[in-house]
């Protein structure tokens, strides 16, 4: 009996298949979100690369965001031009891309060999296309005819809504929505100042609504400062801010271990990078914070300590998912530890993942009576043994000055 060798099968390109879900995403006009990150090329303080679709003289274009450490830099391309750069920039200058669409949901990875896998899934949630209906005007806790919007341009001379700003603008309103119920369900009184510390406040355009609705909607006084690293930014929005006459309105440039202020009523943080966010959580909570509002960003310490229980080895060998409970697992620790500090604590999605790849908020409400935090200290103790944490940032800040004795 002869035996007839197979020929071995070619091994699937994944580069080519990515391209080709990125292309149809583009030509079914269902295209959301493409990230590019793990950057391997020269430029030293690149980051990753945050791709969007935008219109351009009535054309659709691409719209690359190049983020760097201090700064953001945006070009336009149409859209083969930026179909053909970005299948450029795989793998040579970046090893990991992430495409959001209304459909569907991939993420094309490449070890340092350049051997690439391609994860697809399906939405969990349903995603709605950025029609005029999905932007349709609800009820909303800031008006469009609010001067620092005409100024930090997310409305027109008119007063309209610009086209390209409605995914900021329906942020600014749900972030007010979500620090609105916070300052219900709070201790804080309006009979005195608030006093607001949002570090990494960028354009400022959270930091602006805050003031705003603190004083022309609430009737409240607001002695808001935003911080930044980056100082033209700082400039840019003191400028505005002296302009548009908000008193009580500053920005300062530092992060939040340089501008740390000795007394809050709201501490914010969106989008703090891994340690960053628990010395902000730790700022909150030194300063007798009765609001903090945090969304995290990536989450290097646990996931590099983490080992996997023996009964979660079969899922966490893949690093996606080892990724994704290094996530759940850091942020339940902080909700905990703030927990522990006398907070109640939610932790849910801040915006739909179509407007953002990191949408998780931690938000702590100041309990009004102290609490027997030992039984949360015990949970707290078990989860680390749990996955054989030694340290969390956050605890040992905590520790070191005794909230959490």
């Amino acid at each position: 009996m002869s035996v007839t060798a197979q020929p071995a099968s070619p091994a699937p390109d994944h580069h080519a298949q990515f391209i080709e879900l990125l292309s149809a995403s583009l030509a079914q006009q269902a295209f959301i979100k493409l990230v590019l990150a793990k950057y391997v090329g020269e430029e030293a303080e690149l980051q990753r690369l945050i791709i969007k679709p935008v219109t351009v003289k009535e054309q659709p274009c691409l719209s690359f965001v190049y983020r760097y450490k201090t700064r953001d830099i945006t070009k336009n391309f149409p859209l083969a031009d930026g179909v053909a750069a970005i299948a450029a920039l795989l793998p040579a200058s970046f090893k990991n891309a992430h495409l959001l669409s209304l459909t569907d949901e991939a993420q094309l990875e490449y070890s340092k060999k350049n051997k690439s896998s391609l994860f697809k899934s399906k939405p969990q949630q349903l995603r709605e296309a950025p029609s005029a209906e999905h932007n349709r005007e609800k009820n909303r806790f800031l008006d469009l005819t609010r001067p620092f919007l005409a100024d930090l341009g997310v409305t027109d001379a008119k007063q309209a809504l610009i086209p390209s700003m409605s995914r900021k603008w329906k942020q600014i309103n749900k972030f007010i929505e979500v620090f609105s119920h916070a300052l219900t369900s709070s201790p804080l009184k309006l009979d005195r100042p608030v006093r607001v510390a949002d570090f990494g406040s960028g354009k400022g355009y959270l930091t602006f609504a805050i003031h705003d609705y603190l004083r022309n909607t609430l009737k409240a006084e607001g002695e808001v400062t935003g911080v930044e690293l980056r100082e033209d930014m700082v400039t840019l929005c003191n400028t505005a801010a002296a302009r548009l006459e908000h008193p009580g309105l500053v920005f300062k440039c530092g992060d939040v271990r340089s501008v740390a202020p000795s007394e809050l009523d709201v501490m914010i943080a969106l989008h703090a990078c891994d340690i960053a966010t628990d010395y902000a959580i730790h700022t909150g909570i030194r300063s007798g914070a009765s609001i903090i509002m945090c969304s995290p960003c990536c989450h290097k310490q646990i996931r590099l300590q983490i080992q996997s229980p023996v009964l979660l080895k079969p899922m966490l060998q893949y690093g996606l998912h080892l990724g994704q409970q290094a996530e759940m697992v850091t942020d339940s620790l902080r909700a905990l530890y703030l927990e522990a500090c006398g907070y109640e604590t939610k932790v849910f999605e801040f915006i739909s993942l179509e407007h953002t790849n990191k949408n998780k908020m931690i938000l702590a409400v100041k309990r009004t009576e102290p609490i027997d935090n030992a039984q949360l200290l015990e949970k707290i103790q078990a989860l680390k043994a749990f996955y054989q944490i030694s340290e969390h940032c956050l605890e040992t800040l905590l520790r070191a000055e005794g909230y959490l004795s």
